[in-house]
């Protein structure tokens, strides 16, 4: 008898159905149980990726480390990339993207290997030689860039505690 309408119509004994101010139900994420208040303390906590090491430089995709080709002649085939690229180690991904319209290479491809000390080799070999009379270029798909700390900071710096002076000046405007 205690129990909502919609609770009792459905057979669910466990659920309350929560109304606002108007009457109308409330559904969705933080509906069920969790007030704001709860909401409030959580924020923030947010599971994040480790950050390992600093500054610039590759970084790992999701399964390994994935090297960016360009320069690639259109007649370039998945056999002709494997063969230039299995020397330096097992290659776990190849993609490479054909053109809708002409059915040809885009002239770009994706390889993709499990160790970075592969990857590197073959970064520091391939980068700049032929394949197919096409020089191409080889280098890391995904980088670093500089952490959002470091470059704050680095910006502080530069002006050289002159942050009194930045303000006044806007407040003049």
């Amino acid at each position: 008898a205690d129990q909502p309408e919609e609770a009792r119509a459905s057979g669910d004994t466990t659920r309350a159905v929560r109304r606002d101010a108007a009457g109308r139900r409330i559904k969705g994420r933080g509906a069920a149980g969790v007030d704001d208040s709860q909401m409030h303390q959580r924020a923030g906590n947010f599971e994040s990726i480790a950050h390992t090491g600093g500054g610039t430089g590759p970084a790992k995709s999701v399964e390994g480390w994935i090297l960016f080709i360009t320069g690639l002649d259109q007649e370039t085939q998945e056999d002709d990339i494997h063969d230039k690229f299995c020397d330096f180690g097992d290659i776990k991904n190849l993609h490479l993207n054909l053109d809708r319209r002409s059915g040809f290479v885009k002239g770009y491809a994706l390889v993709e290997y499990e160790q970075f000390t592969e990857a590197h080799e073959a970064i520091q070999e391939l980068n700049g030689s032929q394949l197919l009379g096409q020089e191409i270029s080889v280098d890391w798909a995904f980088g670093r860039g500089p952490s959002r700390i470091g470059a704050a900071s680095r910006v502080a710096a530069d002006r050289g505690g002159r942050e009194a002076d930045d303000d006044d000046r806007r407040r003049q405007y």
